[in-house]
């Protein structure tokens, strides 16, 4: 397993929402690129980017921000938000972004996935944000009937790279992740999961460790490291060194 740092764009800054809600944010730094290096330096093997504005808006709104961090970086990055057609797939992997994350559009036209894990094979993610159990879509403004793990059971065997799962409730609030339920969608399918929303800790990384042989191979953390209650490089070396279960 992995710890990924999160870069979230607004308005072309790095900031970071208290459950995804846009006006609760708060700024940490007006230079996305310059941070992507700093988490760079630190050890990260791969960038997790999110265009917010893109996200609430259908379409990518970030361009210029996201394109300095792919051009400042060695490591490789994977972007999701407003990404709802192969052609912005494609205009951002021309760009050099590593893979791209398919949220609303998974839920909403299961159809695009497939097509694009056929042309892009290895490259694309699917996340999924859940509030309650329940998929939420459109920047996490509509919360659907559909649960995580019936989603995510739709794209076995499309060669989906990744599985995103996000925990709304836990996420930019500092209070762990949602161990059980995420340890519950990676055991349901075959797909990697990647964990997001809460981590806080280095004894929260511990603990998703403690279960990855569910398929957890990853853990995203935004809100603790820019805070200062992780420190990166432990964090890095953690996952590195590994935990007894």
């Amino acid at each position: 397993m992995i710890v990924i740092p999160a870069i979230d764009l607004k308005e072309g800054k790095c900031v970071r929402l208290e459950q995804g809600l846009m006006d609760r944010d708060t700024v940490y730094n007006d230079n996305p690129a310059a941070q992507a290096l700093a988490w760079e330096a630190k050890g990260a093997e791969l960038l997790h980017i999110v265009d917010l504005d893109g996200a609430f808006a259908g379409k990518p709104k970030n361009r210029g921000a996201i394109e300095a961090i792919v051009n400042a970086l060695k490591i490789p990055t994977q972007l999701g938000g407003g990404i709802r057609d192969l052609a912005t797939i494609e205009a951002y992997f021309r760009m050099g972004v590593g893979r791209v994350i398919i949220g609303t559009a998974a839920q909403r036209n299961p159809e695009l996935v497939q097509e694009a894990c056929r042309k892009f094979p290895g490259r694309i993610v699917v996340g999924i944000d859940a509030k309650n159990g329940m998929v939420a879509v459109q920047g996490w403004a509509e919360v659907t009937g559909v649960t995580a793990i019936d989603l995510a059971k739709k794209f076995e065997g499309f060669g989906v790279a990744a599985i995103v799962y996000t925990d709304i409730n836990r996420d930019g609030m500092m209070q762990g992740p949602n161990i059980e339920a995420t340890k519950a969608l990676a055991e349901a399918i075959d797909i990697p999961v990647i964990a997001s929303g809460g981590v806080s800790t280095l004894r929260d990384l511990e603990n998703l460790m403690a279960v990855e042989t569910a398929g957890i191979s990853g853990a995203i953390t935004g809100k603790a490291i820019y805070s200062g209650a992780i420190d990166l490089s432990e964090a890095v070396a953690l996952t590195k060194r590994g935990v007894a279960c």
